[in-house]
């Protein structure tokens, strides 16, 4: 019986720890299932937050490319009708100059006019009073023949002056008739010139408002220090590879002998404070290639020295761009302009106008991006210009 009842017992513990067993490890296996999805919840949420994360990146780089391009349409626009405007303005000044012209040439006919009068006036009352007598009887009376020749030629004298003065009045009526004509046609030429100009600075404002629109849409996308340095590198990409095929389509030209000899005698191409410095730090490891110069926009940019224009257009992160080839594997650049007053194959000499200063690129500053290179390297132009 004691054994019995040991035996009892024993089965009875036996059965109660194996019950304990069975539920240490039933629970452990729950608690390590409920742990592992768990888990694999938090890693799904991760992997969502990332392609989410990706999606928005995506989208935003869309919405920068497009108001890029946008923005590139905006600066265009404003570089033509800022030309325009331009052409319109010196056309003007040519016009009004002409009718000043004109004004004072009618002044001077009016004055003739008047003295021309005066003096038929006083041929004709001679005339009239010569009238009275028989200029036959006047011939036949005289008794010597010399007499004679002398009354005859007074009188051919008399009628060849008032012939002479006739024509000459008819011409001045006919040149005081031509200059008021001439007048009437500037003054209707005036008018819609400046009717155009109007039209044109209602333009442009315009224009500067949807360029201002799209900048600060383009602010708005925030980009971090890394997104900014890879745009950088992108644009600075860009300019390089133009620039060596423009180096590579570049002609010989005649009388363009490149630099080399002139250093520190070039002007500057605007009057303009220096506010970024050649290799001064630009974002990240990237430095400035050239020099930023600040100046008001509309300030005529020109060129450093003779040369041919390589290049007349818009380009990202430099906005309306003239390149000029001075030979010998020398190109100055001008960037960020209002308005590019040249095209490309244009020959032009040291100091000629061939932008204007601006904003366009996406600057929020006012002012010209410039830099020399030889052949494709960014040289320093305080070496140069002076």
């Amino acid at each position: 019986m004691h054994i019995s009842n040991n035996n009892s017992q024993l089965n009875q513990f036996g059965s109660g720890l194996i019950g304990l067993l069975l539920l240490f490890f039933s629970t452990a296996i729950f608690a390590q299932s409920d742990s592992s999805a768990q888990t694999n919840k938090q890693l799904n949420d991760i992997q969502r937050a990332i392609d989410q994360q990706k999606q928005n990146l995506s989208s935003t780089n869309v919405k920068i490319s497009d108001l890029e391009q946008q923005l590139k349409t905006d600066d265009v626009a404003i570089g033509k009708i800022t030309k325009s405007l331009l052409d319109t303005s010196t056309n003007l000044t040519v016009v009004r100059k002409k009718l000043t012209e004109l004004t004072e040439e009618k002044k001077q006919l009016d004055i003739a006019k008047k003295q021309q009068e005066q003096i038929l006036a006083k041929q004709l009352r001679a005339a009239y009073s010569a009238g009275h007598h028989d200029y036959l009887k006047l011939i036949l009376n005289q008794e010597h023949p010399s007499s004679v020749q002398r009354t005859i030629t007074h009188y051919q004298y008399l009628n060849a002056a008032r012939i002479k003065e006739i024509e000459t009045f008819k011409v001045t009526i006919t040149k005081l008739n031509d200059v008021k004509v001439q007048q009437q046609l500037k003054a209707e030429q005036l008018a819609k010139l400046t009717q155009t100009q109007n039209q044109q600075k209602q333009i442009l404002e315009l224009s500067k408002t949807k360029q201002k629109q799209t900048l600060n849409a383009l602010n708005k996308k925030v980009l971090t220090g890394q997104q900014k340095l890879v745009k950088l590198e992108r644009e600075e990409k860009d300019l390089v590879a133009l620039l060596k095929k423009m180096a590579a389509a570049a002609q010989a030209a005649e009388n363009l002998v490149g630099l080399s000899k002139l250093k520190r005698k070039l002007n500057w191409p605007v009057k303009g404070k220096i506010s970024h410095s050649f290799g001064s730090s630009k974002q990240g490891y990237l430095k400035w290639k050239g020099v930023f110069l600040s100046a008001p926009i509309g300030r005529q940019v020109k060129t450093i020295h003779n040369g041919t224009i390589l290049f007349s257009d818009w380009l990202n992160g430099y906005g309306l761009v003239s390149v000029v080839d001075h030979g010998d594997g020398y190109m100055s650049l001008y960037g960020h302009n209002q308005a590019l007053l040249k095209s490309v194959g244009d020959r032009v000499e040291a100091g000629e106008p061939i932008a204007l200063v601006g904003q366009s690129g996406g600057q929020d500053k006012s002012g010209l991006y410039f830099e020399i290179r030889h052949t494709g390297k960014a040289v320093n132009p305080k070496l140069w210009c002076q």
